[in-house]
């Protein structure tokens, strides 16, 4: 079994407030969960209307498998104009690595 987790610190666009920047984040994390099946939440910056940290997780029994889902989840959000990617940072977790 593998385990893949992806760190996306984003600067959001056009957000002055933290209520604007849920409207821009929740949709994110949503189409995140329906499109890739993955676990998906806000998971830092929650003090900052233009950052946001996301976190994502897949698990798998394929290696090949968590990383293509990632990989799909990276460009899912990428590919968004309201966003900008800061850093992405992937890894992968055997399930005897302890």
């Amino acid at each position: 079994m593998f385990i893949g987790s992806l760190a996306l610190d984003l600067l959001l666009g056009d957000v002055h407030s933290l209520k604007e920047k849920r409207s821009v984040v929740r949709p994110i994390v949503a189409e995140l969960r329906r499109r890739h099946e993955v676990s998906a939440a806000e998971a830092g910056h929650l003090d900052l209307h233009r950052r946001t940290l996301i976190g994502v997780a897949v698990v798998s029994a394929d290696a090949h498998h968590c990383r293509e889902v990632l990989t799909a989840c990276e460009r899912l959000v990428a590919d968004r104009p309201d966003v900008e990617v800061l850093s992405a940072h992937t890894q992968l977790y055997k399930e005897e690595d302890e």
